[in-house]
């Protein structure tokens, strides 16, 4: 079915229970997560879905790892209510404990938890991942909403083996994650504040000191609408493919050295993540997640190949 008054695409599945985190694989397929029913899918082609693992909770954001294996960032589960035919996550979930990074076997979805805490302190809500060139991964954690509270999160760098996990940046509520194809920057998109922030790695996991750590990040772009930000992937050019949300409801493409927005619209309000495959990395599929549906478009550029993914 190809949609009208949108960037122009095609739903490959739908009757999905709010997914996420796509990873596009080498045999055409795509695993998404469903947040709702706390389960990893794979998507064929012809839009035929199974299920690759149920690690429940709430997972989230995804990558493959050095090993081969997927790398989830599970928020813990949320509580959902349904909106003029939206399904929409709200607080914490009654059952929740904490949040966590997850390692699973694709083959025979076999979960084990690598991390729930750090230095003494629980993982609130991880969301997105994505692995660098040392086989080490960076991951946000937009922390978690209660009835009267909520808990704030950060930026974090961990390494596969469950050998060790380092909070970088405590707060705001960064959500999207994703490195510069030089690997000498992490830029991650926080949510209520509608901004990209960009840092500066010096090493693996270690990122240049802030001129005023209260205030971390440098400014790539913001939005004075009510515009907020989800997950995002990087074009080969470098440009940020950042998901936006509500009022410019889509993908917005984002030159980081000047800031300029080129804005790609979509059918969902939450229109929540984009990944990039293909022969060609031309090939783009996109979250439309309060509908239950996954997009596939051609973009107007290559996304950039990410490590340990073929």
């Amino acid at each position: 079915m190809r949609m009208t008054g949108f960037y122009p695409h095609t739903i490959v599945a739908e009757g999905l229970g709010f997914p996420e985190g796509p990873v596009a694989m080498a045999d055409g397929s795509v695993l998404v997560v469903e947040i709702r029913p706390g389960r990893i899918t794979r998507v064929h082609p012809d839009g035929r879905t199974e299920t690759v693992a149920t690690p429940g909770g709430g997972p989230n954001g995804m990558a493959v790892g050095p090993d081969g294996a997927l790398y989830v960032c599970n928020n813990g589960g949320f509580e959902w209510y349904e909106q003029e035919g939206m399904l929409l996550p709200g607080n914490a979930a009654k059952d929740y404990t904490a949040g966590r990074i997850e390692r699973i076997d694709i083959a025979t979805g076999t979960v084990d938890r690598l991390y729930d805490s750090c230095d003494g302190h629980r993982l609130s809500g991880p969301n997105d991942i994505v692995f660098d060139a040392h086989g080490g991964f960076y991951f946000t954690d937009l922390g978690k909403h209660f009835d009267h509270h909520t808990d704030a999160g950060g930026l974090f760098y961990a390494l596969p083996d469950g050998s060790k996990i380092t909070r970088l940046i405590h707060g705001p509520d960064l959500n999207g994650v994703g490195l510069s194809p030089d690997g000498k920057t992490v830029y991650a998109a926080s949510t209520s504040r509608r901004v990209v922030l960009a840092f500066d790695i010096v090493s693996p996991g270690v990122l240049a000191p802030e001129p005023l750590p209260a205030v971390p990040g440098r400014h790539v772009t913001a939005w004075a609408s009510k515009t907020y930000l989800d997950s995002l992937a990087i074009e080969a050019n470098g440009n940020i493919a950042q998901a936006t949300l509500i009022e410019s409801a889509g993908i917005t493409s984002i030159d980081p050295a000047t800031g300029a927005q080129e804005y790609f619209p979509f059918p969902d309000l939450l229109t929540t993540n984009i990944c990039f495959g293909g022969a060609d990395m031309m090939d783009a599929w996109v979250c439309l997640s309060t509908t239950g549906k996954l997009a596939k478009c051609r973009w107007p550029r290559p996304g950039l190949k990410l490590h340990f993914n073929a």
